[in-house]
């Protein structure tokens, strides 16, 4: 296990496990958990979608890119998909390196990464309604923050 994405409930320790080996004098772990608000909206339910295919390649090109810049770093993440309750991990990050600081920094640069490349959509749910993340639909006047119900203008572009 390097980049999954998984529709079962993520384990820290399997990707702590993944990125351990004895010259790592540090592994840095980013967890992602769903939230009960977001931008002023209350969040009852997160949908995540993916490319699944392309989504996990996307994940070790980034992984390949990070390692080859910070070498001896080791990376792994696994990305939740399907629907999550408030308080399940969304994303479980690891990077372990010689020594913390690489860690730190390889970590975040890869949850900074993911969050940006992978093809991988966000869908809320709360009072109002769903509402996919970071869609932008041309018709709309108030295009940062349109909710748009469960209407068929698609899935968006990435979280």
């Amino acid at each position: 296990m390097r980049f999954e994405l998984s529709a079962e409930a993520l384990s820290v320790e399997r990707v702590i496990a993944a990125v351990s080996h004895p010259t790592a004098g540090g592994i840095d772990v980013f967890v992602g958990v769903v939230r009960d608000h977001n931008e002023g909206r209350a969040v009852t339910l997160l949908e995540y979608e993916a490319y699944a295919t392309m989504a996990v390649a996307e994940m070790g090109r980034i992984g390949d890119e990070i390692a080859a810049a910070m070498p001896g770093v080791r990376l792994a993440a696994v990305h939740r998909v399907g629907a999550l309750a408030v308080g399940d991990a969304a994303i479980v990050c690891a990077a372990s390196a010689v020594h913390r600081g690489e860690a730190f920094r390889a970590c975040k640069a890869l949850i900074d990464a993911i969050k940006a490349r992978a093809p991988i959509w966000k869908r809320e749910h709360g009072p109002e309604g769903p509402y996919w993340v970071g869609w932008v639909d041309a018709r709309c006047r108030d295009d940062e923050h349109h909710p748009h119900g469960d209407d068929d203008h698609g899935s968006g572009e990435h979280r």
